[in-house]
Parts: C-alpha cells; structure tokens; sequence
C-alpha cells in the first residue's frame, strides 16, 4: 500500500507540465500484503483513475480551443505582414470586414504604420506594425508550443489511466484468487477433519 501513496507525493516521478506518473504493479504482492488491504488499494486506483480522466477532459478543452486560437492568430499575422509591404503612397485599400457572425461592412484602408489589436477582455491597443508583427510571431509560437504540450499530455493521461487500470485489474484478481484459494483450504480442512472422525 506504501507505493500507492508514493505515487502522489512530492518525490514522484512527473511529466514536463507536473502530472504524476501512474504507479506500476508489476507483482500484487509489492501493494498488498493480505486481503485486508486489497479494498483500499482498489480504491486508491479508482479515485487515481478518476483525477486522471478529469485533467484528461480539461486538457482536451484547452486543446480544442487553441485549435480554434491557432487560425485566427495566423490570419492576424498575415494580414499585419500584407500591410507591411504597402507603400506610403498607395491607394486606399477596398475590403470587407466582418463585424460579427453574420455581418459585414466594407471599408476603404489606406496606408498605415500602426494597427489596432485585440487583447481579449474587450481590450484594444494600437501598435506600430513591425511591434504587432513581432507580438503576432510570438503569440503564435505559444499557442503551438502549447497545443503541442496539450497532445502530448493527453497522450501521457491516457497511457497513466491504461497502467492503472491493468493495475486494478491485477489487485482484483489476485483478492479473487486468494479468496479461492482460502475455500479450496477451509473446504480441504473440513474433509481432513471428517477423514479422521471416528465415524468417518
């Protein structure tokens, strides 16, 4: 039962972002050292399990929302970088731009050294565009560094939730095969009991 506990404690083996390594149960015998302890080793795998799946669904969130992040942060930098190339005394640029969902309005652009970006939380800052550019380049490289660290901990989540469910597999049928061996015993016990009675 002390390497179940080992598993969450500060000394544990970790991923990059912090996540425990599951425990692995190679022999039963290294958990459990007789039937009394089987019940709470089973659950300590269960409650395991269950944060494991939990920082799983939060995970895939984060990464699902980065995947939708990612595009947009792209697009952004794109469009910095077009007018960038523009000269000071080209002609105003004809476009459509989106207001919301569904709505457009069009507008006339003409040359600029500065753009307006959003920040998040209705905040917007204008910016000399080579500025825009470079927080555009560096944002962009976060987002994928960090869905890149997300897929690789789902990966990591799945393989700890696998290890502890072979492991729980492995208490349970080790309780079951200790407990049928204790009948086989008791039953062995009463028919040697009656093979020596006098009226046997």
């Amino acid at each position: 039962m002390a390497s179940v506990a080992k598993a969450g404690s500060k000394d544990a083996p970790t991923n990059p972002r912090g996540i425990p390594v599951a425990p692995f149960v190679d022999r039963v015998e290294d958990y459990v050292t007789d039937r009394s302890e089987v019940e709470s080793t089973i659950a300590s795998f269960k409650e395991m399990i269950s944060k494991y799946q939990f920082m799983e669904v939060n995970t895939s969130r984060r990464a699902a929302g980065l995947t939708d992040k990612i595009p947009d942060i792209q697009k952004t930098l794109d469009t910095v970088r077009f007018l960038k190339t523009r000269k000071p005394d080209s002609e105003p640029l004809k476009t459509t731009f989106e207001l919301n969902d569904t709505l457009y309005a069009k507008a006339e652009i003409p040359p600029t050294d500065e753009v307006y970006l959003w920040l998040g939380a209705n905040v917007m800052l204008a910016y000399p565009i080579p500025e825009a550019e470079e927080l555009l380049k560096s944002k962009l490289a976060t987002a994928r560094q960090s869905l890149a660290n997300c897929e690789e901990d789902m990966e990591f989540l799945r393989e700890q939730i696998t290890t502890l469910e072979v492991a729980f597999a492995r208490v349970y049928n080790w309780d079951v095969a200790q407990r049928r061996k204790e009948r086989t015993e008791a039953g062995e016990l009463i028919e040697g009991k009656k093979g020596t009675s006098p009226n046997g």
